[in-house]
């Protein structure tokens, strides 16, 4: 449908500039130039392409220049092999040929398969060429995941899959925040509660992120009984930066619990990273780049002997880069950490998927970076979201109220699985519980994804897991539900048409509809790829499920094949390709596709 699209850009340029040349004008119209509309209403057309823009030049009204146009485009011969030309008021709209153009989408899909979606004319993808840095989760090793992670893992996951099925070549890093005072809480807390003890995670019957997150929590009740709590936990950070023998190989224990349940995390959610970077084999780089810039008078040192950079350029106030006693601080790292990239992969852009809390943080990082005088910090892009929280309210890690990303999937697991037993499915889905766990993951991702990354947000769990409406588990029943119809024409012998047999047969309203949803995916993709935004394939898909429930309920397929087995296997065609379409899409937004639900 995209060729038949520029052949009405074509010939109605071509018009346009034949009417030009009457006035005496001479032919200054392109193709590319030309607006395509959709038209309010499907009897007025499929496209519309208005005549406003000529009106001053031509000196008539877009009505009467629409009429003309028409008259023009219906004298080339070719007009007839794209569709119908009417003029509608200011527009000339087209009722394109629709086998062709039903013909032209399902061959492509069917052809390119997986691929559908990310190539342009000659097999070119449009980000061929580009090589983007995607850094996303950056968990802190004192805590487990939780939901403000979840919806970050998976924006900085489904952009990276979006960008490099738009032709962009993805490397995604983690900076695993391992160092620091919250870090050393975790660890004093653990001495004073579970050391003598000899209690560890495995002892304890506890995923090892989750017992490193209790011992945080222990701290801050500690803290607040104790005031020389925090004056140890910094005295501990100093030690840990004097290379402490002991103290490290604490730090190293307990990163490694942290870590590891992490890590399990990570392969459940399918989330999956390139490369991961340290803060604690970063932040030196940092430090060494700030004294050599103050050597180097970009930055200026207080009488306290803490180095600051002044921020009046940019319209902000100074901002320190080392403490008075030479500790880094997060921008410090920040600053090492981009450089380490920079020479690990050079890229073209690096996209930081971070809270929009941290705005300010990344506007100063960006320039500190360009008075340092790296030319690629022109290249960096913070992709800032809203915060996250479940209908309870606002979660606090110290406090012990934030919601584990594991029991939070758990839940919408357990809560899934309930569902399939309540229906009897439980023989029919094969294995009820790893259906239900991959229902709980759709329910989540599509849900923290469908929504704008810019937007706060409140995760309702009972809305995500809801089967009916803009829900994750209603596209997976969609594409479930796809599957169901396919086994059972072959179970009959019912074979799909190919697209050019097809086409022809594909004349209801329903069947033009599904099509034209279907033949917009590249375009989505390529929206999506450029602005960063996985919540337009989310509503896109949605889209796609809408009207294929609208050709399912309208244009029986299996029930049809008794009495025109043609029209039948043009529908299963069609059926064959929604459902190459959905599962393209939902692999990018993190959604596992399921043929049995």
């Amino acid at each position: 449908m995209a060729d038949l699209k520029e052949q009405c850009r074509l010939l109605v340029a071509n018009a346009l500039n034949a009417f030009g040349n009457e006035l005496g004008m001479e032919a200054v119209t392109t193709a590319e130039s030309l607006v395509l509309e959709t038209p309010p209403n499907p009897e007025m057309g499929d496209l519309g392409i208005p005549m406003f823009p000529f009106a001053k030049s031509f000196r008539q009204a877009p009505p009467a220049i629409a009429a003309k146009i028409v008259a023009l485009v219906q004298a080339q011969e070719a007009a007839q092999q794209v569709g119908t030309f009417v003029a509608v008021g200011p527009y000339v709209n087209v009722k394109l040929n629709k086998g062709a153009a039903i013909a032209a989408v399902l061959e492509k899909i069917a052809s390119q398969k997986a691929n559908y979606g990310a190539y342009e004319d000659e097999g070119k993808k449009p980000l061929d060429g580009r090589r983007v840095m995607v850094e996303f989760s950056s968990p802190n090793t004192n805590k487990p995941l939780h939901l403000g992670h979840l919806r970050n893992d998976a924006l900085g996951e489904s952009i990276s899959r979006i960008l490099k099925a738009a032709g962009a070549e993805v490397f995604k890093v983690n900076i695993i925040n391992n160092r620091g005072v919250h870090i050393c809480k975790s660890m004093l807390a653990y001495q004073k509660f579970h050391q003598e003890k000899n209690e560890t995670p495995e002892s304890l019957g506890i995923k090892s992120d989750r017992f490193v997150g209790d011992c945080y929590v222990e701290f801050d009740k500690w803290n607040k009984s104790d005031s020389s709590a925090e004056q140890l936990a910094q005295e501990l950070l100093v030690k840990w930066e004097q290379g402490d023998e002991a103290v490290h190989k604490l730090w190293k224990q307990m990163n490694d619990w942290a870590i590891q349940g992490i890590t399990q995390t990570y392969q459940r959610t399918g989330v999956s990273f390139d490369k991961l970077y340290y803060e604690s084999e970063t932040y030196l780089k940092g430090r060494e780049e700030i004294l050599k810039g103050l050597e180097d008078g970009i930055f200026y040192k207080e009488e306290d002997g803490s180095v600051w950079v002044d921020l009046e350029e940019i319209n902000l106030d100074k901002k320190v880069l080392l403490r008075k006693d030479g500790t880094a601080l997060y921008m410090t790292q920040d600053i090492g950490t981009a450089i380490y990239r920079h020479g690990d992969w050079s890229f073209n852009q690096l996209v930081y998927v971070v809270g929009s809390e941290q705005q300010y943080h990344f506007k100063v990082l960006f320039y500190v970076l360009k008075k340092l005088g790296y030319q690629w910090a022109d290249q960096l892009y913070h992709l800032s979201y809203g915060m996250v929280n479940l209908p309870e309210g606002k979660m606090k890690s110290r406090e012990g109220t934030v919601v584990d990303a594991d029991d939070l999937i758990n839940s919408l697991r357990d809560g899934a699985l309930e569902e399939i037993v309540s229906k009897g499915r439980e023989e029919a889905v094969g294995d009820p519980a790893a259906v239900a766990e991959k229902i709980a993951l759709g329910a989540l991702h599509y849900y923290l994804l469908k929504a704008t990354p810019t937007k706060d947000m409140l995760f309702n769990p009972k809305e995500s897991l809801s089967f009916n409406g803009d829900t994750g588990p209603y596209l997976q029943y969609m594409g479930a539900r796809i599957c169901s119809i396919l086994r059972k024409a072959q179970e009959v012998g019912l074979a799909p048409l190919a697209a050019s047999e097809a086409a022809s047969l594909l004349t209801h309203e329903a069947e033009w509809e599904l099509v034209k949803v279907l033949e917009q995916y590249p375009k989505i993709l390529v929206k999506a790829a450029q602005n960063l935004d996985p919540s337009q394939v989310a509503g896109y898909l949605y889209d796609v499920a809408k009207a294929f429930s609208r050709f399912y309920h309208d244009c029986p397929t299996l029930a049809l094949a008794q009495e025109n087995v043609q029209l039948a296997s043009a529908r299963l065609f069609l059926a064959t390709c929604t459902r190459q379409v959905l599962e393209n899409g939902l692999d990018l937004i993190l959604v596992p596709f399921l043929e049995t639900m």
